[in-house]
């Protein structure tokens, strides 16, 4: 009697981890596609190939499985950018301030303008205006902690002596952070490296007379 080898068990992990992206890639294709409002978890499921069941097992809503979508896209954004795996981001310290700035205020420009990014940026931004949970969560896991960026390099330019002491980073930041976000969301002008570049000189030197 041949004994026919044993098969190999199936990795479960792997196969939670091909699922787990594939509704990642049908959330954000979805979105750009039919907008957030037309959105559903069963649309999500039917085009990850996925039950309903698995995605109400990880998240309680699509807004759950377009953030957390989202913050992986950036994830992968940051790999192809050619960052470590869990290797914290920081805004890199060349010595100079405003071209520090500038350089990853050009980076967000990029960003803003992929529709990859774009239309679930814009999406989890809405939503959030109406439901103050999705805001909440939209404001801790992806705003505050870039906000977060900004005033630590703002802080190892104070050390250097490069913004006055008594200058609050996280009130500060807002110069050049707030006013790209507004006219991005709202539409009130283009948004471009000469732009961004302007910001951190204004927010840098000020407007009166030198």
């Amino acid at each position: 009697m041949v004994t026919q080898p044993a098969k190999p068990a199936p990795d479960t992990a792997r196969r939670s981890e091909r699922s787990r992206l594939a509704i990642y890639d049908a959330a954000l294709a979805l979105v750009v596609e039919v907008g957030y409002p037309k959105t559903t978890i069963e649309g999500i499921a039917a085009r990850a190939g996925v039950g309903k069941q698995t995605i109400y097992r990880w998240w309680g809503s699509k807004a759950d499985v377009l953030l957390e979508a989202f913050l992986d896209l950036g994830e992968q954004a940051a790999r192809d950018a050619g960052a470590a795996e869990h290797e914290p981001y920081a805004i890199p310290d060349t010595g100079d301030l405003a071209a520090d700035l500038k350089a990853v205020l050009r980076a967000t420009v990029d960003q803003l303008l992929d529709p990859r990014f774009e239309a679930p940026s814009r999406a989890l931004a809405a939503e959030g205006v109406v439901d103050e949970q999705v805001g909440r969560e939209f404001t801790a896991k992806l705003l505050e902690p870039s906000l977060q960026l900004y005033a630590d390099r703002l802080r190892a330019a104070q050390e250097a002596g490069q913004v006055r002491a008594d200058v609050d980073p996280r009130i500060a930041l807002e110069f050049f952070v707030s006013p790209l976000a507004q006219r991005w969301l709202q539409y009130t002008g283009p948004i471009s490296y000469e732009y961004t570049d302007t910001l951190v000189d204004y927010a840098l030197h000020g407007l009166a007379p030198r």
